[in-house]
């Protein structure tokens, strides 16, 4: 089952640059959301962490990860399969 994938993000994040990026490497489509322009991504992303406002917030189906933790997202990416 294809997993969606949603990065909550700002413009000035590196860890947000840096999730992006392994997603681009890996192959693995995304979604982008830049929380900065967009009250209502800032919104859903408030709801799915409780409330945290650090970026990035990366959503693997229904696991959300705050950071960027590479073990966490390839832990997410594998569960299920």
């Amino acid at each position: 089952m294809e997993k969606t994938v949603k990065i909550f993000t700002t413009p000035t994040c590196h860890y947000c640059f840096q999730a992006k990026e392994y997603f681009a490497e890996k192959g693995i489509e995304f979604q982008t959301f830049d929380v900065s322009k967009d009250a209502e991504a800032m919104k859903e992303m408030r709801k799915l962490t409780g409330g945290a406002r650090s970026v990035p917030v990366i959503a693997i189906s229904d696991q959300v990860i705050i950071g960027f933790d590479r073990d966490a997202v390839e832990k997410a990416l594998k569960s299920g399969e």
